[in-house]
């Protein structure tokens, strides 16, 4: 353990009042304390409570679990289940869930939700009760096709292995190889979802889709519920902690390098994006929930407002890290739940009309009609329709485009051209805003030329 991270335990315990004494985060302390003494608890050597704890001897003691659950057969809660493997070799593998009624008939086709559980990148499962429960009724209210994703954990697995294995499940997912996906999925209707640390890993699979499929319009959405991002500097909701909150920012900093076994720091762009890096993203939307009292929520306010495009904030006051989870008959969770389902239903925004033909005015197409012919030293010149400007004519001169500078001769290019406005014609009212042009080509040097010395020349209607 790092001086400066005894220094921030310390100092923690030394400000605590009595209104945390015998709160889990005191405890939390005192046995990290005890750690670093070489007292009871010094066989501790990274204490990440509630969720995690490592030990001298290398063995990892989980704390924040809940029991696993089989998938259901049966259409309890209008959800049929079944868990399929997707990566033998990783042992990757997910928990699909249908709404029932999608069996019975209509053909109606249904969002595809790829969703990623929570648990600081080392504790929960897809399989576990707290996440089937949670995704179950997400694939009920939502009427959307979910594949929950289990993926490998840290600190046995540390990043990028979480990351690899929902590239994997997203590659998977885009083949429709699956008998699920491909009778029942819509996959122009593609949602990437996950809480906490499988927010950011929703974030990262969608981020590295946009670099390697480009904008596709494949994915519709991403949703991002009390993501983990951070950073090394504070912000305000990082900077308040009254011992009752579920992160304590001193403990958060600890959670980075650990599950990446200290290959990164706080500063790593994974958890502290780059603007390239979400002006790169190329979903079409992007719905992002915090929780008032979080320790992470400006983190994900400020995340939200450097996005681009249609993003969503959803804000519960009052609540702390992951309450929908723990206590889904709330209020407060059951709002959170309606935005999420708004959100995978808003219909898709229309895709753009393709632009109507050119048509030109008779006065242009008669005076056009007589440039074809007109007469030069250039008649074996092809005529060529090159568009119209946006602009005026003397808007585009009045931004000092200048069109009649002339290039020199190069050996390198086959055409370099240089143009005269107008070829020595005056254009007529009638074609205000178009430049008449005619390009004479240079006499190319390359070895293809040798013992030619033809020019090249055309003429074209220029903006």
């Amino acid at each position: 353990m790092s001086s400066m991270q005894e220094k921030m335990i310390r100092e923690a315990l030394a400000a605590m009042d009595g209104n945390a004494a015998g709160s889990m985060q005191e405890k939390m302390i005192r046995e990290a304390l005890a750690a670093i003494n070489g007292d009871t608890a010094g066989d501790i050597a990274v204490n990440l409570f509630p969720f995690i704890r490592k030990y001298t001897d290398g063995r990892v003691e989980r704390l924040l679990t809940s029991s696993y659950v089989p998938a259901s057969k049966d259409a309890r809660g209008g959800v049929v289940m079944r868990d399929v493997v997707i990566d033998s070799g990783n042992g990757v593998s997910a928990r699909l869930f249908l709404p029932a009624a999608a069996t019975t008939g209509g053909g109606t086709r249904l969002p595809i939700v790829l969703y990623f559980h929570g648990g600081s990148f080392c504790t929960e499962s897809a399989f576990c009760r707290t996440y089937h429960r949670y995704v179950s009724s997400l694939a009920s209210r939502a009427e959307a096709l979910v594949v929950s994703v289990e993926y490998r954990l840290a600190p046995e697995h540390p990043i990028p292995a979480a990351y690899d294995d929902a590239w994997a499940a997203f590659r998977w997912l885009e083949s429709l190889s699956d008998p699920w996906l491909a009778e029942y999925g819509d996959r122009s209707r593609t949602f990437l979802a996950g809480d906490s640390a499988g927010g950011n890993i929703a974030y990262h699979t969608v981020a590295r889709a946009s670099r390697e499929n480009g904008d596709d319009g494949s994915i519709q959405g991403l949703i991002m519920v009390h993501p983990f991002f951070w950073g090394p500097e504070r912000l305000p909701s990082e900077t308040i902690w009254d011992g009752t909150t579920v992160f304590p920012a001193f403990g958060v900093d600890w959670l980075w390098p650990f599950v990446t076994a200290g290959q990164a720091d706080n500063d790593d762009p994974r958890i502290d994006p780059t603007d390239d890096d979400l002006a790169s993203l190329s979903c079409r939307r992007v719905l992002m929930a915090v929780a008032g009292r979080d320790t992470l929520c400006d983190r994900g306010r400020r995340l939200a407002s450097r996005m681009h495009g249609d993003v969503t904030l959803v804000e519960s006051e009052g609540e702390d890290h992951g309450f929908h989870l723990y206590s889904p008959l709330r209020a407060t969770s059951k709002q959170l739940m309606k935005s999420i389902v708004q959100f995978i239903n808003q219909p898709s925004p229309p895709a753009p009309a393709p632009a109507p033909p050119m048509r030109w005015p008779a006065t242009i197409l008669s005076e056009l009609d007589e440039w074809s012919t007109y007469g030069d030293d250039t008649s074996n010149s092809s005529q060529i329709l090159l568009g119209m400007p946006t602009r005026a004519y003397k808007a585009i001169f009045a931004d000092r485009l200048d069109t009649k500078s002339k290039t020199g001769p190069s050996s390198n290019t086959a055409v370099n051209a240089s143009l005269t406005i107008g070829c020595r014609r005056k254009a007529s009212k009638s074609t205000y805003g178009i430049s008449f042009g005619r390009t004479r080509g240079y006499n190319y040097r390359g070895i293809a030329a040798a013992g030619s010395q033809r020019q090249h020349p055309f003429r074209g209607v220029l903006w």
